[in-house]
């Protein structure tokens, strides 16, 4: 991971193609504006886990059903 300093309208370019500039830092809050392509896609890191999080929880719960439907299967039997 490469860790940088910069100040209030300073920026990094990615690649030749994305540019991130800090837009302002006020009360401890950085917000920084991205300009990409629209080809690239910008996620916010806590909506991935959010969803990665999600998807793993449905996963667990489609094989809870799957085996809860096999149980009552074996006791019809």
């Amino acid at each position: 991971m490469l860790i940088l300093s910069r100040k209030a309208d300073e920026s990094v370019i990615i690649a030749d193609t994305i540019t991130v500039k800090v837009v302002s830092i006020e009360k401890g809050v950085v917000k920084l504006g991205i300009d990409a392509p629209h080809n690239i896609r910008i996620l916010r890191s806590e909506l991935v886990k959010a969803v990665e999080h999600s998807n793993k929880e449905a996963s667990t719960a489609a094989s809870d059903e799957s085996l809860l439907q096999q149980l009552v299967h074996k006791l019809k039997l």
